[in-house]
């Protein structure tokens, strides 16, 4: 009698042990696939991000030295504390001014030090940060924010789809290398079309790239 209550009882426990298993491993996995992930975006930002400042360094102190001299401070730097990777407050510095987007580019010292990402979503300010949802503040939290992304390339076709934070929802759902390239080319290629659209047309007034964003965008890229 005690061997067969022995038997049923371990019968029992081999489906339970069994599933226990298998989520461990699936678990496992997706913790190894996110892992990976991470490592790949970040060895991208490390090295494209370092190769982009070196490359825009000259320009970005010139940039500098002109800003000090014309308005007579030293003070060229915009300074503005944004919500990071974890939660994690830092202050974010850019130049100011948007000509040529040197504002962004001067951003990419927090590229290289991991404040900031090539590719992500908006960094928020406190406020905006603490007006999300808890969904939305668990990926966010889980995501660096970036020097451009989705809802910077695509908030101008006027979509309801397009709205800025269902494509940040979009990217933190489907990012990967294939997808941040696809938006760096992106990044690149809409300011370059801007500028020989108005070599090709000069003395003809043209709209600047933030006065056609959708209403309520913010521009903190």
């Amino acid at each position: 009698m005690r061997n067969a209550k022995q038997t049923a009882a371990r019968r029992t426990r081999r489906p339970v042990a069994q599933a226990t298993a298998r989520a461990a491993d699936a678990a496992a996995d997706r913790a190894a696939r996110t892992l990976a992930s991470v490592t790949a975006k970040r060895s991208l930002d490390l090295a494209l991000g370092s190769a982009l400042l070196l490359l825009a360094a000259p320009l970005l102190a010139v940039a500098a030295l002109t800003l000090a001299l014309r308005t007579g401070r030293t003070g060229v730097l915009r300074r503005e504390i944004r919500i990071g990777l974890g939660g994690r407050p830092f202050e974010l510095r850019s130049l100011r001014t948007r000509r040529l987007r040197l504002d962004l580019l001067s951003r990419l010292p927090h590229v290289v030090r991991g404040e900031l990402a090539l590719v992500g979503p908006a960094p928020l300010t406190p406020d905006e940060a603490a007006l999300l949802g808890p969904a939305a503040g668990r990926w966010r939290q889980g995501l660096r924010p970036g020097l451009t992304g989705l809802a910077q390339v695509r908030a101008r076709s006027g979509m309801p789809w397009d709205e800025p934070a269902l494509l940040d929802a979009h990217y933190a759902e489907h990012h990967g290398t294939g997808l941040d390239l696809a938006i760096l080319a992106q990044s690149v290629r809409i300011p370059l079309h801007t500028a020989l659209r108005r070599l090709r047309r000069p003395g003809k007034a043209h709209l600047s790239d933030t006065d056609h964003r959708l209403p309520g965008y913010s521009v903190a890229e």
